[in-house]
């Protein structure tokens, strides 16, 4: 997830002094009026995978609408309620609060950023894709869109999609610290590892005091039989933060964006420092 599966700060307080890096580091950390980088959540990452089941409808923005300054004034005071709601653990009073934002205020893409990110965290992947390729279709570069989709996909197991979707930042955004972590991710689960290393060896480049990328370059490697370059690149990422030293902390690499084999896998890797 570097750690929007998801590129996305998050587990760890390494995570924190970058988004969700994290989102600019998952997927960029939304202001109350635009998205700058948080997940993550790496990314994914932040960022992370997480309900579904409400009932709230998701308002369609419109593209021409330009709410008045009343509005925007009411808009932004939700989406700040909204954020507390979130970082209270309340997804459900967090989600209608950013719904009803996006109703008055319909052209905020970055508030719209915002309630797909909290539709994911809350484990409605579905709402969150619907809201981000919502605004994708009336911004197709929009980068803090990009990012979190492609977290979105990557968690939900839509590998393909991930990698166009992250493909696609990177081009807009050569410097995108998260598309190139994800990158990493989906590319070492669908076994293209030319692809993976060259992806990871530039996330450890844009990232170097962030575990996350150094620990799924460590996971190429060892998916290659490279256990000599896993262990070398693993002792990054433990120099950076113990815990990734201990078997028992790598469940949070969940949140990064981390399957559960890979996570297994990263066991595998711990067993031989």
């Amino acid at each position: 997830m570097a750690n929007m599966v998801g590129k996305i700060k998050s587990i760890s307080n390494t995570n924190n002094r970058n988004i969700h890096s994290a989102i600019t580091s998952i997927i960029c950390m939304i202001s109350l009026t635009a998205v700058s980088n948080i997940m993550g959540c790496s990314k994914n990452v932040l960022p992370n995978n997480m309900d579904y089941s409400s009932t709230s409808p998701i308002f369609t923005p419109s593209p021409t609408f330009t709410s008045s300054s009343k509005s925007k004034t009411a808009a932004a005071k939700l989406r700040q309620l909204g954020l507390r709601y979130r970082q209270q653990g309340r997804y459900t009073d967090a989600i209608i609060s950013l719904e009803e934002a996006t109703s008055v205020e319909p052209e905020n893409l970055s508030g719209q950023v915002l309630l797909g990110w909290t539709l994911h965290l809350g484990g409605r992947e579905a709402s969150a894709m619907k809201v981000l390729e919502q605004v994708l279709e009336k911004d197709a570069n929009y980068i803090p869109a990009l990012n979190a989709l492609g977290i979105v996909y990557l968690v939900s197991g839509d590998l393909d999609k991930a990698v166009i979707t992250h493909e696609r930042a990177k081009e807009i955004r050569a410097n995108n610290e998260i598309a190139y972590y994800n990158l990493t991710l989906a590319y070492q689960r669908l076994k293209k590892y030319d692809l993976a290393i060259a992806r990871g060896k530039q996330a450890t480049i844009l990232e170097p005091t962030n575990p996350h990328p150094w620990v799924a370059l460590a996971l190429v490697y060892w998916g290659q039989g490279m256990k000599t370059q896993a262990r070398q690149t693993y002792n990054r990422a433990v120099q950076l933060d113990s815990r990734y030293g201990q078997s028992k902390f790598l469940i949070n690499l969940k949140q990064a964006g981390f399957s559960e084999e890979q996570i297994d896998n990263v066991r595998e890797i711990v067993k031989i420092l």
